[in-house]
């Protein structure tokens, strides 16, 4: 398992893009960014500068510009975020979040089935 690094909201939209399909330039990322975020290329920069710091990106040396590529795993990052969240917002707590959800009737019948389709696998796994 790789380094667990933290992600702000603008860097999951960054890391996404490169996990979509990488590597990618400065440029690309701009250009697939821009018209949801309005971000320019200073702000890409600095993003990426923040996230090769922090061990999620790398970038080679292209013929006429950088190529950066994820350096994490999506799955590491997310297992990341929901470990955080659920420290924040529940102390921890799978059982409360889950229950919260049920309560507010957040869980539609599909959700419903597709949980006991993982607790039955984890179950099978522990066996």
């Amino acid at each position: 398992m790789q380094k667990k690094v933290g992600l702000s909201d603008g860097e999951w939209k960054l890391m996404n893009l490169l996990w979509q399909k990488s590597p990618r330039t400065i440029a690309q990322l701009v250009q697939a960014l821009e018209e949801e975020t309005g971000w320019k290329k200073n702000t890409v920069f600095v993003m990426l500068s923040r996230l090769e710091e922090k061990g999620a990106v790398r970038f080679e040396e292209g013929s006429r510009s950088r190529q950066y590529y994820p350096v994490i795993l999506r799955e590491d990052a997310a297992a990341r975020e929901t470990e955080s969240f659920l420290a924040r917002v529940y102390g921890g707590s799978l059982q409360m979040m889950v229950s919260s959800m049920a309560g507010q009737k957040a869980l539609s019948r599909q959700d419903i089935d597709e949980l006991y389709e993982i607790l039955r696998r984890a179950e099978e796994a522990e066996e």
